[in-house]
C-alpha cells in the first residue's frame, strides 16, 4: 500500500511567502521613491554640503624648470614656487551669511591689502564663477600666505572658511640680475625660453606636469590618486661667473668713460667680449652692451642706457618702422629686439687686420710661403686696373714675414695672397670656418655664407682686401674659434657654452665634451703663428695689450665700416684678439668696439687698453701665473684714453 506525499509548500506557507514578497515590494518602492525624491529636490543641496566640505580637488601639479648655474655651481637661473590666490565665488556664495562673513574677515586678516568691500564686489559680479582670481594676489611667495594656511589646517579657527584655495606655480628668477644677460636668457609665458640658454636648452630644462586626482569613495571619505610631475634638469653652463663680472665691470667703464665725448650717448655702439679656453671651445665669458635685466627684460631703463640713448634708438627706428606703419609698436619692440641680440654671436662685421694671421697659415700650411720670405712695402699694390694703399702710406720698406704680421702691413699681406691664390685662400677660409655657422650652442647664430666671396666670384682685387680682413663679414664667434684654431696647434674646437646636464637629484645625465670639427693647420704651422703673434704684442701694434709680467701673442684690427654699400667715413670697428701665455695658450680673449665715441677712432689702442685691464684681472683670479720678468721692455704703451699726450697708433 503506498504513502500518500506530503505536500511541502502547504497553503499557510504559501500565503506567508506572498505576504513576505509584497512586504518586500512595498520597501522597494519606498526606497525608489526616497531617492529619486531626494535626488530631484534634495539633491542639489546635499551636492552642495559634500563639495563644500572638500578641501581639495583635482589640480594640475606644475613641474619646477631645472636651474641654470655657472661652471662653480652659482645659481644663474632658478625657479621659485609662488602661489595664486583662487575664489571659489559659487560655493562661497551659497554658504550661510555667517560662513560668508568669516571667509571674507579671515582674508583681510591675513592680506591687508584686500578690503571687504573689494571681496564682495568679486562675489556679487562673479557670482556664478569657480575660478576668480585676484589680481593683487597672484604669484605670492609662501611666507605671505602662510598665516592663512596655519587658520585653515586648525579645525576650529577654520571652521567655517570655504572657497578660497591657492594655485601653484613656479617663477623664473634670476639672482644675479643682468649679470650674463646674453648667455642665459630670459623665459615668457611661464616655460618658454627667450634667447641664451634658456632658448637652446629649453627642452632640457621643462619637466612634466603631475596630476592629483580628488574625489569621495562609497564610504564618504575622501581619497585621492597622485601623477607626480617631473621636474627639468639642471644646465650647468661653462661660464665663471667671477670672470663674467670682470668683464661686465670693465665693458660698462669704458662706456661711461666716453658717455657724450662726441656723441650724444654711450661710450660705443656696441662693445663685445668672449674670453674662451681655446684648448677646449668652452666660453668663459661672454658679454656686450649695453646689458637688460633678466627679471625685468622689457624694461628699457636698465644701467648702462639712459634716456638719451633711448631716445636716440627710438628716433633712428621709428623712420624705418613709420614706413610700415604701427611706428609706436615696431619702434619698441626692435629697440627690445636690439638690447637683446647678442653680439659676440648674431651680429656681424668686417673683420679688419686680425684676419692677418689666417691669411699669414695659410700661405705657409699650403707651402705658398716657406716664412723666410722678405716683402718691399713701398705704400703701395696694384691690384689689376686699382691701387690700394698700406695703413702707413710712405711704406714700410723691406719686412720678414714675422714683421708684417708685427707693422699689420697690407701691402705685404696683398702680395702674400697673390702667392696663395683664390683657390687656396678660399678654401682655408672654409677650413677655417669662414662663412660657416659655428653651431654654437646658442641661438640666432646667423647663416654668413653670402657675406664672403667664393672661389667662383673672387676677382684679384677682393682676393687683395680679403687678405687684410676687408670685404667680407664674421661674427666674433668665427673669428675667436678661428683664432684658436690657430694657436692651439690646428684643432678648431666647437664653442659652447654648456658643460653638462644634470638630473634634478643633481646626477649627471651627460658631459659635454670638446667637440674636435677639424684640423686647421699643422702643429708645426701653429708654432710659428704663435711666435709672430708673440712679437705683434711685445714689439708691435699690440704693445697696449701687454699684461705686464705675462707673455702674450695678439692681433689688433681697425676695419672702417660699410652702410648702404659705402665706406663709413671716420667710422671704425676696432678689435683685439689675444692669448696667454703666448707659447702654451691656457686662456684667449677677444675685444670689438663698434663706434668708440672719441674724436679718433682709427686706431685699436682702445680695445687693447679694454683686453689688458680684463685680463689683468682674470689672469690671477685663473691661477695662470707670470712667466716674464717686469722689465721696462715688457711694459705696456699707454692708451689715448688714459694719456690725452700719448702717441696716437699708427692706422691699421
Amino acid at each position: 500500500m503506498k504513502k500518500k506525499r506530503q505536500k511541502y509548500f502547504t497553503d499557510k506557507k504559501k500565503k506567508k511567502i506572498q505576504f513576505l514578497f509584497v512586504v518586500t515590494l512595498i520597501v522597494f518602492v519606498v526606497l525608489n521613491s526616497a531617492v529619486v525624491w531626494i535626488q530631484n529636490v534634495k539633491g542639489e543641496e546635499y551636492e552642495k554640503k559634500v563639495l563644500s566640505q572638500q578641501n581639495f580637488e583635482s589640480k594640475t601639479i606644475p613641474f619646477r624648470r631645472g636651474d641654470i648655474r655657472d661652471c662653480n655651481g652659482t645659481p644663474l637661473a632658478m625657479s621659485q614656487k609662488v602661489y595664486n590666490m583662487v575664489l571659489d565665488c559659487r560655493i562661497l556664495n551659497e554658504q550661510k551669511e555667517e560662513n560668508i562673513k568669516k571667509t571674507i574677515r579671515t582674508l583681510v586678516q591675513c592680506f591687508p591689502d584686500l578690503t571687504e568691500s573689494e571681496l564682495r564686489t568679486m562675489l556679487k559680479e562673479r557670482a556664478d564663477s569657480s575660478y576668480v582670481k585676484p589680481k593683487n594676489k597672484q604669484k605670492m611667495t609662501y611666507d605671505e600666505i602662510k598665516k592663512f594656511k596655519e587658520i585653515m589646517e586648525d579645525e576650529e579657527k577654520g571652521e567655517g572658511v570655504v572657497g578660497v584655495w591657492f594655485e601653484e606655480e613656479y617663477q623664473r628668477y634670476y639672482p644675479s640680475g643682468s649679470l650674463a644677460c646674453d648667455v642665459i636668457g630670459f623665459t615668457y609665458q611661464g616655460n618658454v625660453g627667450n634667447c641664451g640658454i634658456e632658448s637652446s636648452y629649453n627642452d632640457e630644462l621643462n619637466g612634466e606636469n603631475g596630476k592629483e586626482y580628488g574625489y569621495l569613495n562609497l564610504d564618504n571619505g575622501e581619497e585621492k590618486v597622485v601623477k607626480a610631475a617631473v621636474n627639468g634638469n639642471t644646465i650647468v653652463s661653462t661660464i665663471d661667473s667671477n670672470v663674467q663680472k670682470i668683464v661686465e665691470k670693465h665693458i660698462a667703464a669704458f662706456n661711461e668713460a666716453h658717455r657724450n665725448e662726441v656723441r650724444t650717448g654711450a661710450g660705443s655702439l656696441n662693445t663685445g667680449v668672449i674670453i674662451q679656453n681655446p684648448n677646449t671651445g668652452e666660453i668663459i665669458a661672454e658679454a656686450s652692451y649695453p646689458v637688460f635685466d633678466l627679471n625685468n627684460p622689457y624694461d628699457l631703463t636698465v644701467p648702462g642706457i639712459t634716456a638719451e640713448d633711448l631716445n636716440n634708438l627710438q628716433v633712428k627706428l621709428n623712420e624705418k618702422a613709420a614706413a610700415g606703419g604701427n611706428a609706436e609698436t615696431n619702434v619698441t619692440m626692435e629697440a627690445l629686439s636690439a638690447v637683446w641680440r647678442n653680439y659676440c654671436v648674431n651680429d656681424t662685421f668686417e673683420p679688419g687686420s686680425t684676419a692677418k694671421a689666417m691669411t699669414i697659415a695659410t700661405g705657409i700650411e699650403t707651402g705658398a710661403m716657406t716664412g723666410d720670405e722678405v716683402y718691399l712695402c713701398d705704400g703701395v699694390q696694384q691690384v689689376a686696373d686699382r691701387e690700394i694703399h698700406c695703413v702707413n702710406t710712405a711704406g714700410h720698406g723691406q719686412e720678414t714675414v714675422a714683421q708684417a704680421l708685427m707693422y699689420s702691413c697690407n701691402d705685404a699681406l696683398m702680395q702674400m695672397a697673390e702667392k696663395i691664390g683664390i683657390d687656396d685662400f678660399t678654401k682655408y677660409q672654409s677650413i677655417f670656418g669662414i662663412g660657416k655657422k659655428t653651431t654654437i650652442d646658442l641661438p640666432a647664430e646667423p647663416n654668413t655664407s653670402a657675406l664672403i666671396y667664393t672661389k667662383e666670384n673672387m676677382k684679384p682685387v677682393d682676393l687683395a682686401t680679403s687678405s687684410f680682413g676687408q670685404t667680407y663679414n664674421v661674427t666674433m664667434t668665427q673669428m675667436m674659434s678661428a683664432f684658436c684654431s690657430i694657436i692651439n696647434g690646428g684643432y678648431y674646437y666647437k664653442p659652447h657654452v654648456v658643460k653638462r646636464i644634470e638630473s634634478p637629484a643633481g646626477t649627471t645625465i651627460k658631459n659635454i665634451e670638446p667637440t674636435l670639427m677639424r684640423q686647421t693647420i699643422s702643429k708645426e704651422t701653429s708654432d710659428i703663428l704663435k711666435g709672430y703673434l708673440k712679437e705683434v704684442v711685445m714689439n708691435g701694434t699690440a704693445k697696449t695689450a701687454m699684461v705686464p709680467g705675462y707673455s702674450m701673442g695678439g692681433k689688433t684690427g681697425t676695419a672702417e665700416k660699410v652702410e648702404n654699400g659705402q665706406r663709413k667715413k671716420d667710422c671704425y670697428v676696432l678689435s683685439f684678439i689675444g692669448c696667454v701665455p703666448a707659447d702654451n695658450p691656457e686662456i684667449a680673449v677677444y675685444v670689438v668696439i663698434d663706434e668708440p665715441n672719441v674724436a679718433e677712432q682709427a686706431h685699436s689702442s682702445y680695445a687693447q687698453a679694454l683686453a689688458r685691464d680684463i685680463m689683468k684681472e682674470v689672469l690671477p683670479y685663473m691661477n695662470i701665473y707670470p712667466d716674464l720678468d717686469v722689465t721696462p721692455e715688457n711694459q705696456p704703451e699707454p692708451n689715448p684714453a688714459e694719456d690725452p699726450n700719448a702717441q696716437q697708433p699708427v692706422f691699421e
